[in-house]
């Protein structure tokens, strides 16, 4: 049974209330989640399953089986009995770090247009972008830039289109990698700055914050060359 993502209506929800399918070491799969399943960069919510007379520590959020999540115990931790009512309850501090993060991804993907993106990876302390590009722009310029475009503030949205509309707009997808699900019929874009004239706008299935202001101070720190055309570019949120 698919586990319905609550963080796709609702990035900011920190706990919600659910009710265990099924428990095991592999993980606890719930009917409904806030936790973000590890995918495309981004890493799994940790945080806790809390029930009348127990309480398990989850170590991450990982997809499982026909579209469920996975909620990993801690090693020696009790497990919920299956169809027991839990608050599956977010360690909010790094999930926010996380959706900083990622959308200040986005923002320097919008400054490096026409490169294709080949890997990424999201930390609450260090992110990264690789680029399909022979030279990037210098650390500095880049820095300033992002920073221009957070002091901004910027709204982020998203709205949601069929498979045929991607299919017929490929531009939309800079990721080489990881290409969007398809399958369901429906593709979810997220969009930076007004619809009419958008920062960014590609699909991506991860939790972001509502506007770039939230994102803070950031920095480019190091750009490495991973190849004959891997250009790696790391940031972090400046001053923490």
């Amino acid at each position: 049974m698919p586990t319905e993502l609550l963080y796709r209506d609702d990035a900011y929800l920190t706990e919600a209330a659910a009710t265990v399918l099924a428990a095991g070491p592999e993980g606890v799969v719930l009917d409904r989640t806030p936790f973000y399943a590890q995918a495309g960069g981004q890493p799994g919510d940790a945080g806790w399953l809390r029930w009348e007379g127990g309480e398990m520590p989850v170590i991450k959020a990982v997809k499982g089986p026909e579209d469920s999540v996975l909620h990993l115990p801690a090693e020696g931790a009790a497990l919920p009995p299956v169809g027991a009512a839990v608050t599956a309850v977010l360690d909010w501090g790094p999930r926010h770090r996380h959706m900083r993060m990622h959308t200040a991804l986005h923002l320097l993907c919008s400054l490096i247009p026409g490169a294709g993106v080949t890997g990424g990876q999201i930390g609450a302390d260090r992110s990264r972008l690789d680029f399909d590009l022979a030279a990037p722009p210098t650390k500095e310029s880049l820095t300033e830039a992002l920073n221009a475009l957070v002091a901004a503030d910027h709204p982020v949205g998203e709205r949601w289109i069929s498979e045929a509309e991607l299919e017929a707009n490929p531009s939309l997808v800079r990721t080489l990698s990881v290409q969007p699900p398809r399958g369901a019929g429906r593709i979810r874009l997220v969009r930076i700055g007004p619809e009419a004239a958008p920062v960014d706008l590609q699909p991506c299935g991860g939790t972001h914050v509502r506007r770039t202001g939230e994102i803070g101070r950031l920095e480019v720190t190091k750009l490495e060359n991973k190849g004959k055309q891997n250009r790696r570019v790391y940031l972090v949120l400046a001053g923490e």
